[in-house]
């Protein structure tokens, strides 16, 4: 952490009223100039020297947490927006709720989010090529390539790519690594040949990239022709009614209870703030198109909280 330099060390005094009185004099001479100076001199209080041990302690720690919350408040709510500072702030938040990431999960969508991504694999449409390589982008703990993996019909290997090393290793074990490799790659980089994919896959991962538009075009870049790229993703219901409700628990309770349980006071405050700063299901969809990808489609999920976006890499013709 850098260090702040003290404004002023031990034994600056610098007199600001003392300052003012001289040059307000008129060259009255020495003598006046003595005794108008000796005058100041006497009105003038000194003002406490602030050093730097002075300064911490003037700060009690109360006062210390709130000025490191709302810190942490604004590098969330920049990271949310897309600010320059994304990429390290998720990382960093992502390592360190990386224990408790699956247990919340489950717990705040209240194992909903299985069903989802039970939705999500049946759109990838992996039965076409079940032998096959199949990315996991944003893989997290690996729930997406485990389930894929334990398809009875899956003879195929996975590739379950993420640039937070502690997200991946919360995932070990839950497949074999012969099926399902953990690859720490950034989506905007990924250490794959191209057209070497035959499928790719994404579950609340897309909105914490820093460059949207660059990680659609990587994907776009490593998938075989006519291979499909499912996005999983949260949305902002349009219904009055359930948007109030949503917008209550998302807000309010869910990052009551995920900094209780991960510790980490502003990692669920970004969530709901990310969701809100990312593309609606036509833009998204339009931004696939742009990069590359062909019959692009959505359907919402649970009255508007998710949403399944499936494209396909486009087939080159002569």
């Amino acid at each position: 952490m850098r260090r702040i330099p003290p404004l002023e060390r031990e034994g600056d005094d610098v007199g600001i009223g003392k300052v003012g009185e001289i040059e307000g004099s008129d060259h009255v001479g020495v003598e006046g100039a003595r005794t108008r100076t000796g005058a100041a001199a006497e009105n003038y209080v000194s003002p406490t020297v602030q050093s730097s041990c002075a300064l911490v302690e003037a700060i009690r720690g109360g006062e210390l947490w709130c000025m490191t919350e709302t810190l942490e408040e604004r590098r969330a709510t920049a990271a949310a927006e897309g600010g320059a500072e994304k990429r390290d702030y998720v990382r960093a938040t992502f390592e360190q709720i990386a224990p408790r990431y699956d247990l919340l999960n489950h717990l705040l969508s209240f194992n909903v989010d299985r069903r989802w991504r039970r939705h999500a694999l049946r759109a990838l449409a992996w039965t076409r090529v079940p032998d096959g390589r199949y990315l996991d982008l944003c893989a997290g703990t690996l729930d997406v390539g485990a389930q894929l993996a334990a398809e009875r019909e899956f003879t195929g290997f996975i590739v379950g790519a993420d640039f937070a090393p502690a997200m991946l290793r919360g995932g070990t074990g839950k497949a074999p690594v012969a099926v399902l490799a953990p690859v720490a790659a950034d989506a905007q980089q990924l250490p794959l040949p191209d057209a070497s994919m035959d499928g790719a896959i994404v579950a609340f991962g897309i909105r914490n990239v820093a460059s949207l538009d660059a990680a659609l075009r990587e994907v776009n870049r490593v998938l075989r022709p006519g291979a499909r790229f499912v996005i999983l993703e949260f949305t902002t219901p349009r219904r009055t009614l359930v948007r109030w409700a949503y917008q209550l628990y998302f807000h309010h309770v869910l990052p009551l209870i995920g900094g209780m349980i991960s510790g980490h006071r502003t990692a669920y405050r970004y969530l709901p703030r990310s969701v809100a700063s990312f593309p609606a299901e036509p833009a998204l969809a339009a931004r696939m198109t742009a990069a590359g990808f062909a019959g692009v489609t959505w359907e919402s999920l649970t009255f508007g909280i998710a949403a399944v976006h499936v494209g396909t890499r486009i087939v080159a013709t002569c």
